[in-house]
């Protein structure tokens, strides 16, 4: 068996840490409000990525990239923080192994926008996963917790 390479090692690490992330914040965020806790974890991240971009030779003067790009990853950060505090709001509420699966239902998302916007064209079987994906969410969505939560 030969170990992943390239995109597919560093989706499988993101994976590993999206894990890492519900549980952690679902034990973290315990008696602290979401949004602060959402807070918190921006702050962490900017202490820990800055210092890792300038260490590692990537600054750049990110005046100098075009308005469109800066645009669309400011969009990017405005949905990623959008993204987070419903996360955590959701965590704080929910189960871990609930709403972490249902956030996934991203992957079905990034397929359908993908499709309307970046016209890319998954083949019949990458829809037909996308579709499990689909249907794995809503079991898991539609699934009754003890108590009625």
């Amino acid at each position: 068996m030969t170990l992943p390479t390239g995109w597919i090692l560093w989706a499988l690490l993101s994976a590993c840490f999206a894990a890492l992330t519900a549980i952690f914040a679902k034990i973290g965020i315990r008696g602290v409000d979401s949004d602060l806790a959402t807070l918190i974890r921006t702050f962490i991240i900017i202490l820990v990525l800055a210092p890792f971009v300038w260490l590692t030779g990537k600054w750049s003067n990110p005046l100098s990239l075009s308005g469109k790009t800066l645009l669309f990853l400011a969009l990017s950060a405005l949905a990623t923080g959008a993204s987070w505090v419903c996360y955590f709001r959701a965590l704080q509420i929910g189960q871990a192994s609930q709403v972490a699966p249902i956030d996934k239902l991203s992957v079905v998302l990034v397929a359908i926008f993908a499709f309307a916007f970046l016209k890319e064209r998954p083949s019949a079987q990458e829809w037909a996963g996308i579709a499990m994906v689909a249907g794995g969410v809503l079991l898991l969505a539609l699934h009754k917790t003890p108590g009625g939560t």
